[in-house]
C-alpha cells in the first residue's frame, strides 16, 4: 500500500515540477521579446523576479517530496520514538505539534529568502528582521492556542467516533466560516493597523456604490500594508455583520479616486454574484472529498510506515496528502474562479468605468512588478484570474494597439487607451 501512495505522490511532484520548467523557460523567452503593458526596462525586471520566484518554488517541490518520503519511510517512526502515541487526544496534538514543527523549520529558510532577500531585491519586501519575529512569534502563538483546541477535538473525534471522518469534515468546515466571519475583526489586526477611512468625496463614493449593490458593512478601512510591503491590493473581507472594504495604503497612494472606485466595483461584482458562497462551497466540496478519501486509510499503510494506526499518524498523513487531492481539484476551482473575475470584471467596467477600469489594471500589473504572460499549464492549473491580457481583450481593448500608442507615454506613467469597437 505504500508503494502505492508513493507513485502517486512521485507522479504528482513530477507533474509539478514539470509545470514549473515549461514556466522558467517560457517567461525566458518572452521577457525578451517586445514589452506589454510596461516600460521594457520594467517588462524585463518583472520576467526576472517571475523567473527567479519559479526558481524557488521548484527547489521548495524538490524539498516538499524528499520530505515527504522521509515522513512516510522513517519520519513517522522516528517521531513515534520519540514522543510515543497513546490512545488519547493529549498524545495525539503532542505528536502533530512535532510533526508541524519539523515541517515549520523545514520551509522557514524559504520564506526568509522570499522576503529578506528575493522580495527585497526588487523593491517589494519593507518588513524588518524584528517584525518579522515578531510576526511569526504571534502566528506560533496563535497556532498553539487556537490549533492546539482545534487537533485536540478532531483527535478526540478520530479517537471516539465511529464514522469519524463525516464529523472531523463538519468540525473543520465549521471553523473555516467562523474564521471567515471574525477574520477581519479579530485576526487581521493582530497584525495590521486599520484606521477607519476619513470622511470625503472618495468614501461618499464607495459608500454610494455599496447601498447600490445591497452591500452593507462593518465600514471601510485603510491598512498600513506598507510597514511589509510596497504591493497594491484591496479586499473586501468577512461574512454577515463582519464585512468590512480594507484598503491597502500603497493602493491609495498609486491609484486615483475614479480607478480605485473600478476596482472597487469589480469587487462589489463578486460580491453581487455570490462568488464567496461559492467558493466557500468549492472549499466544502474540497474538504469532504478530503476527508472522504484519506479519512479510511487502510491499517496496512501504517504497518508499512513502522507505526501503529493511531490518531496523531492519521491526521498527520492526512496533511501529507491533502496537497495531492487538493491538486486534482485546483483546475476545476481555477476555471470557475477565472469565469468569476471575467464578470467581476465586466460588472466593476460598468460600475466604474472601462477605461478607469482598464487604467487600474495596467498599474497593478506595473506597481506589482507582475509578468504579464504565464504559460498555458501555468494558468490552466494555478491561476485563480486570467491572465491581464486576456482580461483587457474582454474588456474590448486591443493591447497591441494600447502598447503601439503609449510606448512614448510609458516612461511618464501616462497611459491612452482604444476602444476595440
Amino acid at each position: 500500500m505504500l508503494e502505492i501512495v508513493m507513485i502517486l505522490y512521485t507522479v504528482y511532484t513530477l507533474i509539478r515540477v514539470y509545470i514549473s520548467v515549461m514556466q522558467i523557460g517560457y517567461i525566458a523567452q518572452e521577457k525578451n521579446k517586445e514589452a506589454v503593458l510596461m516600460s521594457p526596462d520594467k517588462y524585463r525586471t518583472a520576467g526576472e523576479y517571475a523567473i527567479k520566484k519559479e526558481r524557488l518554488n521548484l527547489v521548495s517541490i524538490v524539498v516538499d517530496y524528499i520530505m515527504f518520503v522521509w515522513w512516510v519511510t522513517q519520519g513517522f517512526a522516528w517521531l513515534n520514538s520519540l514522543l510515543p502515541l497513546d490512545n488519547s487526544a493529549f498524545s495525539s496534538v503532542v505528536f502533530l505539534f512535532g510533526f508541524m514543527a519539523i515541517n515549520y523549520i523545514v520551509g522557514l529558510p524559504f520564506e526568509i529568502y522570499q522576503t529578506f532577500e528575493l522580495d527585497k531585491e526588487y523593491g517589494f519586501s519593507k518588513t524588518t528582521p524584528k517584525l518579522y519575529i515578531i510576526d511569526q512569534l504571534k502566528s506560533i502563538a496563535m497556532f498553539v492556542v487556537i490549533g492546539g483546541a482545534i487537533l485536540y477535538l478532531l483527535s478526540w473525534i478520530v479517537i471516539n467516533v465511529s464514522s469519524w471522518w463525516i464529523w472531523g469534515f463538519a468540525l473543520l468546515f465549521t471553523i473555516a466560516l467562523v474564521v471567515n466571519i471574525i477574520y477581519p475583526t479579530i485576526i487581521a489586526p493582530i497584525f495590521n493597523k486599520f484606521s477607519p477611512m476619513e470622511d470625503g468625496e472618495l468614501k461618499s463614493d464607495i459608500e454610494a456604490m455599496m447601498e447600490k449593490v445591497g452591500l452593507k458593512s462593518d465600514g471601510i478601512f485603510i491598512m498600513d500594508a506598507s510597514k511589509r510591503d510596497s504591493r497594491l491590493n484591496a479586499y473586501f473581507g468577512g461574512l454577515g455583520k463582519t464585512k468590512r472594504v480594507v484598503l491597502f495604503d500603497t493602493l491609495l497612494e498609486k491609484l486615483k479616486n475614479k480607478e480605485l472606485l473600478a476596482v472597487l466595483g469589480h469587487e462589489l461584482g463578486h460580491f453581487s454574484h455570490g462568488d464567496i458562497w461559492k467558493n466557500i462551497g468549492m472549499m466544502g466540496l474540497l474538504l469532504f472529498s478530503a476527508f472522504l478519501l484519506l479519512g479510511n486509510l487502510p491499517d496496512e499503510l501504517f504497518f508499512d510506515m513502522g507505526v501503529e494506526h493511531k490518531a496523531g499518524v492519521e491526521i498527520a498523513m492526512m496533511m501529507l496528502l491533502l496537497p495531492l487531492i487538493s491538486f486534482v481539484f485546483t483546475p476545476i476551482m481555477s476555471f470557475v474562479s477565472r469565469h468569476n473575475e471575467y464578470r467581476a470584471d465586466e460588472f466593476g467596467s460598468e460600475m466604474g468605468g472601462k477605461e478607469n477600469l482598464v487604467s487600474a489594471l495596467i498599474k497593478l500589473v506595473d506597481e506589482n512588478k507582475s509578468f504579464p504572460k504565464s504559460h498555458p499549464l501555468v494558468v490552466f492549473f494555478y491561476y485563480t484570474h486570467p491572465p491581464v491580457l486576456e482580461r483587457l481583450k474582454e474588456l474590448g481593448y486591443d493591447v497591441n494597439a494600447v502598447n503601439e500608442i503609449t510606448k512614448p507615454l510609458k516612461k511618464e506613467g501616462i497611459f491612452t487607451f482604444i476602444a476595440d469597437k
